[in-house]
Formats: structure tokens, C-alpha cells, sequence
């Protein structure tokens, strides 16, 4: 039987105090980075983990659940984190939890804060969002075996706790719904590869227009961050083709994609719906107040933070999941910026 490694044993390993260890695991020693990342080896090295088990007796748990996001600039309000979030809320403390809320700038500063949580037992289970292949947190996680359910899939073949929306499916509605419209070249405003989700969306699009024997000019396709101005210049892009090029809807991976994209064909002179359609994704609320409407891929995102919340519970209780990995459908909400008639 191995016998669980101590701070002492860290310290030894290290060549350090007990007491630096300890500072540097809980956050507040002040000490050199170099010093900080040898020590964070030898932990990784031997194994060391906060004995959770024995503070939780001590304090009978701390019944929080640690998030960490990124958060939008000032000027750009996001809807969606905002019903999320209170979903997570409602739903943690309807069973006596609360969440504790990090915010962070990029995976990097995510991986440490979630580090230091495990290992100081601050909170008892994690919630991840915006999830990506290779995903650093989800795999730290899994290595500490530390409790966690995410917003979203990461690697095929890691298996962990998870609610998803089904991103390809809603694109692909979208594209079949401007094909029954009489639309037969399409554009896709996406974004960058490398991003899961957006992969999602984009191949939903893919198939739609495959299926329907339709070969897809590459200059259709066109990638960019998810912003106004981004859609804006997309789809100005897409209207500078020849005319037997040229699109006559474009599919949005997101709302503000689609938003600048109804602004550059009206500007254009062209009448949204009837002559050029507009698809986005997201159903952001306000978009029902556009003119006219813009038509949009609604994601359960209630659903989807209640889900989150009761999967998490039961991993921190240790019961076993008889569904650990959901995939929600989303749902086309049709108005008038894809319609012809």
C-alpha cells in the first residue's frame, strides 16, 4: 500500500521550506517564477494532492463550484453568458451551493486557477465552458480527477462529464431552410478554424448543401472573428463576386456575423429576405427587434445550466451518472430576414 505523498515530501524533493511550499500551493508566496514552476513539477512529479478529504470533515465542504470565463469587453454586452450564468445560479443554490466566479484572460490563466482550487480544496466540483480540442483545463482535470462537468466536448476520445448543444444540426437547419426559400448559392460567414464549435456549426452547412447535390464554391466560405464589423466586410466580399457567383443568403455562425451581414446588403440595396437571405446563430434577444427580424438558431442555453449543475452535484456526491454526456437539439427560430414571401 503507497503512502500518500506530504508537503514535507515536496519540500525534500525541491530543496525548499515546508513553508514555501505550502505558500506557493495556497497562492501567496512571494517567490521567483523559476522557484514557483519547480516546485509545480515536483507536485506533478510525486503526485501531491490537498488532502480534500480531510479539510471537508473539518469544514464539511465548502459547497461552492469554482467558474472561470472570459469576459467580454466593456462595450459588447453578452445575453447569453447572462442566462447562463443565472441558470448555473439558480439551479447551485435551489441544492445549497453557490458559484464562485474567476474571470481570466486566456487557458493559461484558467489552468493555474483551476490548480491552485484542486489543490487548496476551495471549492468541490468545476464548471468549463467555450471547450476546445486539446483543451489544457479538461486535461489537468482528468489527471487530478477532480470533479468537473463541461459546457461543451473537446477530444473524440476523452470521455468526461458534459452538456452540448448540437452546433451542426443548427446550421444545418438554417442552410436547408434558405434551400426550401429557392436559394441555391449560399455563403457561410464562420470562424477561424481550430475552433470546435465552430467546426460544428460550419459542417452543418456542409452537409446541408452537399445532400442537396449542391457543389460549394470555396469563395463562399469565408472565416473571420465573430463580430459586426466582421459579417460587414464577409459579405461585402461575397457581393463583390461575379453575379453568377454571388450568393444570394448567407448562413452566420453567430448573430453578430448576421447583423453585419443584413447591414452591408441593405446598405447594397438589397432587400433583406426576399432577395438576399440571412440566417444567424445564437438567437441573441433583440434580434426579434431588427428590421426586419433575423432569423436564428436558438440554443437551450436554460437547459442547458440547469443539466450542467445536477451532473456536477452528483459527481461531488459521488453517485454514479446514468447520462454523463447530453446532446441538446437547437431550434430554428424562423423570421423575416430568410424569408422570400
Amino acid at each position: 500500500m503507497s503512502t500518500r505523498v506530504t508537503l514535507k515530501d515536496v519540500a525534500i524533493r525541491a530543496g525548499v521550506s515546508y513553508q514555501t511550499v505550502s505558500k506557493v500551493l495556497n497562492g501567496t508566496a512571494t517567490v521567483t517564477p523559476e522557484t514557483k514552476e519547480l516546485i509545480q513539477q515536483v507536485v506533478d512529479q510525486l503526485g501531491y494532492r490537498t488532502n480534500i478529504t480531510a479539510r471537508n470533515l473539518r469544514i464539511r465542504a465548502s459547497h461552492l463550484i469554482g467558474y472561470s470565463w472570459k469576459p467580454e469587453p466593456p462595450d459588447r454586452a453578452n445575453p447569453i453568458l447572462d442566462q447562463f450564468l443565472t441558470s448555473t445560479v439558480e439551479a447551485a443554490e435551489a441544492v445549497g451551493y453557490h458559484i464562485l466566479l474567476f474571470p481570466s484572460h486566456n487557458v493559461a490563466d484558467e489552468v493555474e486557477t483551476y490548480r491552485n482550487l484542486v489543490r487548496t480544496g476551495r471549492v468541490d466540483g468545476v464548471i468549463v465552458t467555450s471547450t476546445n480540442y486539446d483543451d489544457r483545463r479538461i486535461r489537468l482535470l482528468q489527471e487530478l480527477n477532480f470533479p468537473f462537468v463541461a459546457f461543451g466536448r473537446a477530444n473524440p476520445e476523452w470521455s468526461f462529464a458534459y452538456v452540448d448543444v448540437d452546433g451542426r444540426a443548427g446550421t444545418r437547419a438554417a442552410t436547408e431552410h434558405l434551400l426550401e426559400q429557392g436559394h441555391v448559392r449560399i455563403g457561410l460567414l464562420t470562424w477561424p478554424e481550430g475552433s470546435r464549435v465552430g467546426t460544428a456549426r460550419q459542417n452543418g452547412y456542409f452537409e446541408a448543401l452537399s445532400k442537396a447535390g449542391i457543389v460549394i464554391d470555396p469563395a463562399w466560405v469565408i472565416r473571420g472573428t465573430g463580430d459586426f464589423e466582421t459579417g460587414r466586410r464577409s459579405t461585402n466580399a461575397l457581393l463583390d463576386l461575379p453575379e453568377a457567383q454571388r450568393p444570394t443568403a448567407v448562413v452566420a455562425v453567430d448573430d453578430h456575423l448576421a447583423m453585419g451581414a443584413m447591414q452591408t446588403a441593405q446598405q447594397a440595396g438589397l432587400l433583406i429576405g426576399q432577395a438576399f437571405g440571412v440566417t444567424g446563430f445564437d438567437d441573441t434577444p433583440g434580434i426579434q427587434h431588427l428590421t426586419p427580424p433575423l432569423t436564428s438558431v436558438r440554443q437551450p442555453i436554460w437547459q442547458v445550466g440547469q443539466l450542467i449543475v445536477k451532473l456536477l452535484i452528483e459527481l461531488i456526491q459521488g453517485k454514479p451518472l446514468e447520462n454523463a454526456q447530453i446532446n441538446l437539439p437547437p431550434r430554428l427560430i424562423v423570421r423575416q430576414s430568410s424569408l422570400r414571401r
